[in-house]
């Protein structure tokens, strides 16, 4: 039996629209049908060449309204700001294709009203539906703790960290997010704000639901660490005294007690005060309750013996494989819960 096909597009083609482009060119259940790019050098190359593939037929374009008049079933939007421009995502609903969404917004969320009551009337325009979607938020705080609790017979509190070694593994926004400033500077005026977790609300209304419990605030935290040394790193310099490492903790409160906790703790290397955490970078899972657990996501060791951060390409990879659900879903915002357990097509090769 010959297996459906989705007809996608790829919208940009960073870090993460490369490894998405790379599963749509490899998976036989995928028809691309189109790339969009804004950097002007990809303009006219062919989608293969944009990630070491062979010729796909495919040329990339940087032309918005050739990309909604084109015939597709899905598009796996992935702009490379922190803040997906919704008008695009709302143009592209609209003319009847599906969005999966690394980029966000993570909906459903209290605390983005009008940008998904414009995203559900741009569902209803185009009869299709919107899935927003990552490692984190999305995976790794939501559907794998969700999993990891069917283990357990009492969940009293889960916490999520994400955990980067920066040095190991090069982040071109280190010194934006204010790496090497001063300490106290830093600590009066986060680079990332204290209502950033807003925006990871839905990874945190998911799994209360999925506990039948309901969040009644969620409290902030930050903190820094100080580099002992001067540090180097591929984008740059910290010296010593100046911030080398950033925790930032945001708990879900539930009938009076922490029910979900987020951890991000981002270090420049171990010369630091404090070292929060040392090792390889993943995201972990902590579930205290009976019994408790714990669960580490990294990627497989490589021939010099690290752990490489997967992240970013995750981000991809997690939508590329809803892709079909979401096309083959009812029309408006769907969520993990609303897709069920995803099936990926097309992964397998014989």
């Amino acid at each position: 039996m010959t297996e459906q096909t989705y007809r996608v597009i790829q919208w940009a083609t960073g870090t993460v629209g490369s490894a998405a482009l790379k599963y749509f060119i490899e998976n036989p259940v995928i028809d691309l049908v189109g790339v969009y790019v804004t950097n002007p050098e990809k303009v006219g190359k062919d989608a293969g060449e944009l990630v070491g593939l062979p010729s796909t037929g495919i040329k990339a374009t940087s032309d918005i309204d050739a990309i909604l008049a084109m015939e597709a079933d899905c598009v796996l939007f992935a702009p490379s700001m922190m803040t997906p421009p919704l008008e695009q995502v709302c143009q592209l609903l609209a003319s009847g294709k599906n969005v999966v969404s690394p980029a966000g917004p993570f909906l459903p969320n209290k605390w983005l009203p009008e940008e998904t009551a414009r995203i559900e009337a741009a569902c209803r325009e185009g009869n299709v539906s919107f899935h927003g979607c990552g490692i984190h938020p999305g995976f790794s705080g939501d559907i794998l703790p969700l999993t990891l609790a069917r283990l357990m017979s009492r969940v009293d509190c889960i916490e999520v960290s994400e955990i980067i070694d920066k040095v190991r593994n090069p982040m071109i926004y280190t010194e934006i997010m204010g790496f090497g400033a001063d300490p106290e500077e830093l600590l009066a005026n986060p680079r990332r704000s204290p209502e950033t977790y807003k925006h990871f609300y839905s990874s945190m209304a998911m799994i209360a639901e999925g506990l039948g419990k309901e969040i009644e605030k969620v409290t902030v935290k930050f903190e820094v660490a100080k580099a002992l040394k001067d540090i180097q790193h591929l984008y740059g310099e910290v010296k010593a005294g100046t911030v080398g490492g950033q925790h930032y903790e945001w708990t879900a409160w539930c009938e009076g007690a922490p029910l979900i906790v987020y951890h991000f703790y981002w270090q420049l290397g171990e010369d630091l005060d404090p070292v929060w955490e040392q090792g390889e970078a993943k995201y972990r899972v902590r579930i205290k309750g009976e019994p408790p657990l714990e669960c580490h996501l990294m990627a497989m060791e490589e021939e010099d013996g690290r752990h490489p951060f997967l992240g970013l390409p995750w981000t991809g990879l997690v939508g590329c494989t809803a892709v079909p659900a979401v096309c083959d879903a009812a029309p408006g915002i769907v969520t993990h819960l609303d897709l069920g357990v995803v099936q990926p097509k097309g992964l397998v090769r014989r």
